[in-house]
């Protein structure tokens, strides 16, 4: 077992999200922005910039022109956007794996990333913001990271018992550690200063109780990862599929062509984003 406030003060140790990040993100809150300044300050890095270019570029934002600056991006795509494509370059670099982990972050960010990509198609069928259900869909998971690169030792054992039991990932880190990478993932997103509903829906997304209407962004996350883990997206050996609540399905207003569209419109997105974030 772990000591909860072990975890606690690993996880206030974490870095921050990037200073500029954090700064644009507190900007974007404000009434007034100046869109030329916003352009500027992210201008400022020109390796984040080239890296908005790309994804404000794909299929993704379905963008007719092309977008050649900052500026025209942050113009064309808005600023709730623009801070999605943020916070998405700064999530996808905030852990580093040694070689012999890289498989398993690959195997990681494949399944946050279909999430992701999962929520944000679902969310306007469910009156959700879409931008924030991308981004809660990619945080979802982050406390397995945080577990595998802050207490190695401990989550090797949480994987053997998974195999040895064939439960599920949360079942056993609950029987090792006493604790599970959802809650772990909360804490992380509360010092990240992430919105509540984002940090609700990373720390509750195992739950099971989602009869109410309408469906909350918790529970389109916890439909879109059951989803993402039931499409095999993470190229994982070890794929195992949540149950998934009846309930939490039908709250869905979609027919089975509505699911068909859905699934295509996960796949033409999927691999091109994965292409762009990961390594």
């Amino acid at each position: 077992m772990i000591d909860p406030s072990a975890v606690s003060a690993r996880v206030g140790e974490l870095p921050c999200l990037p200073q500029l990040v954090m700064e644009l993100q507190q900007s974007m809150q404000s009434d007034d922005i100046d869109a030329h300044a916003l352009a500027a300050r992210i201008t400022l890095d020109s390796a984040l910039a080239a890296k908005i270019l790309q994804l404000a570029n794909s299929s993704f934002y379905g963008v007719s022109n092309r977008i050649t600056t900052v500026q025209q991006a942050v113009s064309v795509l808005g600023f709730h956007s623009i801070r999605t494509l943020l916070t998405t370059c700064s999530i996808t670099s905030s852990f580093t794996a040694d070689e012999a982990g890289a498989r398993h972050f690959t195997e990681f960010w494949r399944h946050a990333i279909a999430t992701a990509v999962c929520a944000r198609v679902l969310a306007p069928h469910l009156a959700l913001p879409a931008e924030n259900a991308f981004t809660a869909g990619l945080l979802h998971d982050i406390g397995i990271l945080v577990l595998v690169t802050e207490f190695p030792v401990e989550y090797q054992q949480v994987l053997a018992y998974r195999k040895a039991h064939d439960s599920l990932l949360i079942t056993a880190e609950l029987a090792v550690l006493g604790i599970d990478h959802a809650r772990v993932g909360c804490a992380l997103a509360a010092h990240w200063r992430f919105p509540a509903a984002i940090e609700d829906a990373v720390g509750g997304h195992h739950q099971d109780g989602f009869a109410g209407q309408p469906l909350t962004l918790t529970g389109l996350i916890c439909l879109a990862s059951i989803v993402a883990h039931a499409l095999d997206l993470s190229g994982s050996d070890a794929e195992q599929v949540p149950p998934l609540p009846l309930l939490l399905w039908q709250a869905v207003p979609l027919s089975d062509s509505g699911w068909q569209q859905v699934f295509a419109d996960i796949d033409a997105l999927f691999d091109e984003l994965c292409q762009m974030l990961l390594p």
